[in-house]
């Protein structure tokens, strides 16, 4: 996900925040078996006020306010997709039980911040893609999820360069899965 890595490479998810120091790059094809996606952490991002570099150890994690915020946040993203007329299209897509969702959802960002690597050990590898490759989503469908996450984001409280950076880099896993799903419906230049 950072900016050197090319649009299409898979990234991959650190195993340990020590394999992190040590693997800041992206995985090459070859790393990766067919239809596995790996997600690396967010890229390493500093104000000049000297503020947090965000993407940078554990800065991301703690600055979404560990487990118990990341929890806040994806609570108030599903309260958000239940409510919004916008995010019926995406609701729609999910079990009527989000509770599931909420989990996978919290545990994911929980790793993707570069905090415990919980979502594997739960659930096993992490295969965003893959594991949306079953619904149709384009333009509209990532626009309301995003949207859906950018007023959950304002809700948190957050420092406003990680609201702005945390919103920036949700960006690259949602026009992932647009890119790789089932009969994507259109593109942005539709």
């Amino acid at each position: 996900m950072s900016e050197g890595t090319p649009k299409h490479a898979p990234t991959r998810h650190p195993a340990s925040k020590a394999e992190h120091a040590s693997n800041a790059g992206a995985a090459t094809s070859a790393d990766a078996s067919p239809g596995v996606v790996f997600v690396t952490t967010i890229p390493t991002v500093s104000s000049a006020s000297g503020s947090p570099r965000y993407g940078e150890g554990d800065s991301s994690y703690r600055a979404a306010g560990e487990r118990a915020g990341i929890t806040r946040l994806v609570d108030a993203f599903y309260r958000l997709m239940d409510t919004l007329p916008e995010a019926q299209i995406i609701r729609r897509m999910h079990a009527r039980d989000l509770s599931e969702a909420r989990d996978k959802l919290t545990l994911f960002l929980c790793g993707w911040m570069n905090g415990p690597s919980l979502y594997s050990a739960k659930y096993g590898p992490i295969r965003i893609p893959s594991a949306h490759e079953h619904l149709r989503i384009g333009p509209r469908e990532r626009d309301a999820w995003l949207r859906c996450m950018e007023l959950a984001i304002a809700e948190q409280g957050y420092a406003p360069e990680f609201a702005s950076y945390l919103l920036r880099e949700l960006r690259v896993p949602a026009e992932r899965v647009r890119e790789t799903s089932r009969d994507p419906i259109g593109t942005d230049e539709a």
